[in-house]
């Protein structure tokens, strides 16, 4: 068993750190409960600026923040670092690797992993951007292409470290295509004057008719115009058919030779064993009504990415994205308390806020509920919103710090290849 005091209070164990987590963990404060937050990390991380670290553009510390530090004034609040292995709904009991702890109330919030549709080749040949150790281990292979673009002898061998092939023209591909490019036009002819003439060829593969299809046609076409600008070679109806270590193969009969192939293109729930099949869809997300609770149980939760709700206007699911765990966990809270105080329960409502999506300097789309707009005004939009959303105050000035530096300077100096020992 898992070493948390008993008391008279009910706990609640929330399963995960991340937005919906986080959220409702803050929510739940002074409301009676004994709450218990378990993640396998220590820390809380911001998941739509991993780009700007796999760019070199941000250090990973500055979007994390310790998990302990946020609930050092918070009572009755217990933290343990642990990964999830089961669900013993009978006994109302969670297994995990720290060992097993009892609950009144479960929620679920552990966010979704890379989905390569089946693909098994595409799995073991790409690098994904979900989790903060990815985006450092892109970052590494990214820069340790261009040293090895200097020193191979082989003229083909050198082509592939110099081309990098983007699967995935959503927010997250479109993102990481733009700051690449802007590495590419800014930096690459400074810290590599040998390549100067042989800079990085991006490709960004999107198998939709255009990049940001959730989007305007407008902000897409906007979109794509910004990253041809910038030297993206944007590949629309083009679909990822095969791949090696060496190449991708594309539905158009094309090869492209290439040593990285970043992945942005899908993504599903994480599963945890002990509940039943019945409640995953196809994507493996889990199954909630409105109110959040998973089909079938009545004490157990799921919040955030791993969840699948519909409605009129989301027929496939509500979008996963950072507003609607945020907001899923704030009705749970609410929802909570009022059970506390013999109140009936509200349904979820989402309310979308609008997308948004940067495709380099003084460039971005952006749509809100009634007005959108692109370029240098969308950019010091989405820099507001991002940056208020930031945990931390000493967080949110090194980020700025950085691009107010990168702004004026066109450069930052954050390339550094760190590996664990036993990696050259």
């Amino acid at each position: 068993m898992i070493n948390i005091p008993k008391t008279d209070k009910k706990r609640i164990i929330i399963a995960g750190c991340g937005f919906a987590g986080l959220t409702l963990a803050k929510k739940l404060k002074n409301s009676g409960l004994q709450v218990v937050i378990l993640d396998k990390h220590n820390y809380h991380q911001f998941p739509p600026l991993f780009y700007q670290v796999a760019s070199a553009g941000l250090e990973a510390s500055s979007i994390l923040f310790p998990i302990r530090k946020i609930f050092q004034n918070y009572k009755e609040y217990y933290i343990r670092k642990c990964e999830i292995k089961s669900v013993d709904s009978a006994k109302n009991q969670l297994i995990t690797s720290a060992g097993t702890v009892d609950y009144d109330y479960l929620v679920l919030a552990l966010g979704a992993t890379n989905s390569y549709f089946g693909s098994k080749e595409m799995e073991d040949n790409s690098k994904g951007m979900k989790t903060i150790a990815e985006v450092i281990d892109l970052r590494n292979t990214i820069l340790m292409n261009l040293e090895n673009a200097l020193i191979s002898p082989d003229q083909d061998e050198k082509e592939r470290n110099l081309n990098i092939v983007i699967i995935g023209g959503g927010p997250s591909g479109v993102e990481i295509a733009g700051a690449l490019a802007e590495m590419n036009n800014y930096v690459i002819p400074k810290d590599y004057p040998e390549l100067k003439e042989r800079k990085a060829n991006i490709y960004l593969l999107e198998g939709a008719p255009r990049v940001l299809h959730m989007m305007s046609e407008k902000s897409s076409v906007k979109a794509k115009k910004f990253l041809e600008k910038l030297g993206v070679k944007v590949l629309t109806n083009t679909l990822a058919t095969g791949c090696d270590d060496k190449c991708v193969l594309t539905n158009d009969g094309n090869k492209i030779c290439t040593s990285l192939i970043i992945w942005t293109a899908g993504i599903k729930g994480i599963r945890v064993d002990g509940l039943s099949s019945e409640v995953y869809n196809k994507n493996s997300r889990i199954i909630v009504d409105k109110y959040c609770k998973v089909k079938g149980y009545d004490n157990i939760f799921a919040l955030g990415d791993i969840t699948f709700l519909t409605e009129e206007k989301f027929p496939s699911g509500y979008p996963q994205v950072a507003q609607v765990a945020i907001q899923q966990a704030k009705l749970l809270a609410g929802n909570l308390i009022r059970e506390q105080k013999n109140k009936i329960p509200l349904e979820f409502r989402y309310k979308d806020l609008g997308i948004m999506a940067t495709v380099g300097r003084n460039l971005a789309v952006v749509e809100l509920p009634y007005i959108s707009f692109q370029g240098i005004f969308g950019w010091f939009v989405w820099m507001f919103i991002h940056l208020m959303s930031i945990v931390g105050v000493r967080n949110k000035l090194i980020i700025f710090i950085n691009w107010a530096w990168k702004y004026f300077t066109y450069d930052q100096s954050l390339r550094l290849i760190l590996r664990p020992k036993g990696y050259s």
